[in-house]
């Protein structure tokens, strides 16, 4: 039999494979058959496309990395580093405990977001404070301190919802110093990226939900947080303009909704079968960050349908396994962190997918192990590791064959999403 382990290894690579060459297909420029001019005039010839120099590019070494560390991270003894966190004796629900944990977590979290308004550490792209580049190795290697801390404070959550155990039913005792946390971090993220701040308020909550809190406390902060999110989209121009330029698109589609109306021509010229691989036309020139956000455009454009259902299928199937090991997972910490990676995961590929087919405004949010981006690959494959290193080293071997997925029952996963607090 597979196991999800398994599963989530297989679909980990052939995304990541797809996002290499489909990055590096978005990547090939039009040039003149005689190539540029050299400084005396004379034509140059144009350097060739060859195998050395696709695996010598920088996607095809994030690739590497990002596999390299998914198998370290699988390979872990995680349920050692993880101890007893989460059993239940009055020693593990010490408040002090608990609560300096979330302090230090929360602490560190705002230190590496903040290292984007260090001169000559953080860079601006696109008017936004969300890279940090390292000193003296020019600008070939970047991090995206977002991407750290939106795993970070996961496995913070989880770790803290396991700790506080029962306590979590309890507004002030559990989920309040969880809730200031996840504001405190999310907030600074939201200065400069509205949609990963959103998208690590909503796993987290996730967290804090199945690991026991009770739901009419959060429903308590709906008309806070949605007030929040209201002010912050008002009080920027730019995301004003995405919320009236996702209404109508083609109002002004030489200009605000230029990104949109590209997108769209991209899907419309794949067709059923797609342009061919390297052949596709909006990639060249005509849609912006065609190599990251918007890479699935490029995927549809050149290989059509069956390409847009195969990364689509992968997706649907590293969910499904996700899930399986959530269903299966004893250790409260461990459960709740593989939720939260999966959920992550699935939104995340869920709103990309909706702002490239224009169901949804621009986000900056990433396809992910598709979109080019070193610091968003190596990540999500370490977080991914350490799910096939939770099932790899589960303790739950019952006949069934414990977190196995039987591959004739694909579509039994109604009661995998459910969670034991």
């Amino acid at each position: 039999m597979i196991r999800a382990g398994h599963v989530i290894a297989l679909c980990a690579l052939a995304l990541l494979t797809i996002g290499v060459v489909m990055v590096n297909s978005a990547g090939l420029s039009v040039t003149g058959v005689a190539g540029p001019l050299s400084p005396a005039g004379t034509p140059v010839e144009a350097a060739p496309l060859t195998l050395k120099s696709v695996l010598l590019t920088s996607a095809t070494m994030h690739m590497f990395v990002a596999m390299v560390m998914l198998g370290v991270m699988a390979f872990m003894p995680i349920r050692q580093l993880v101890g007893s966190a989460g059993a239940q004796d009055s020693d593990q629900h010490d408040v002090r405990k608990a609560w300096t944990g979330l302090a230090l977590g929360v602490l560190l979290s705002l230190m590496v977001l903040a290292l984007v308004y260090l001169p000559g550490l953080g860079q601006s792209k696109n008017g936004s404070h969300r890279w940090i580049t390292i000193p003296g190795l020019g600008d070939g290697l970047s991090a995206q301190p977002s991407e750290i801390a939106k795993w970070g404070m996961l496995l913070l959550i989880a770790w803290y919802c396991a700790v506080r155990g029962p306590q979590m039913k309890s507004f002030f005792k559990g989920l309040a110093p969880a809730l200031v946390a996840i504001g405190a971090v999310a907030g600074f993220i939201v200065i400069e990226d509205l949609g990963t701040g959103l998208l690590i308020t909503t796993a987290c909550c996730v967290i804090l939900l199945a690991g026991g809190a009770r739901i009419w406390h959060f429903l308590m902060f709906v008309p806070l947080g949605l007030a929040g999110v209201a002010a912050a989209v008002i009080k920027s121009p730019y995301r004003l303009t995405r919320i009236t330029t996702f209404l109508d698109p083609y109002k002004d589609p030489e200009g605000t909704g230029y990104h949109q109306v590209q997108s769209l021509i991209a899907i419309a010229n794949g067709q059923g079968f797609g342009r061919g691989l390297g052949f596709g036309l909006q990639s060249k020139g005509y849609l912006p960050e065609d190599r990251t956000d918007f890479l699935f455009s490029i995927i549809c454009e050149e290989l059509g349908i069956p390409g847009a259902a195969a990364v689509i299928f992968l997706f649907v199937l590293l969910i499904w396994a996700g899930l399986s090991i959530v269903k299966h997972e004893r250790s409260p910490a461990l459960k709740l962190f593989a939720l939260g990676a999966t959920i992550t995961i699935g939104l995340q590929a869920v709103i990309n997918l909706a702002v490239v087919t224009v169901v949804a405004p621009t986000k900056g949010i990433a396809l992910p192990l598709i979109s080019a981006g070193g610091t968003g690959w190596i990540l999500t494959a370490m977080s991914l590791g350490l799910l096939i290193a939770i099932d790899r080293t589960s303790d739950e071997r019952d006949a069934a064959g414990a977190s196995e997925v039987p591959l004739l029952r694909m579509g039994q996963i109604a009661e995998s999403g459910s969670v034991a607090a």
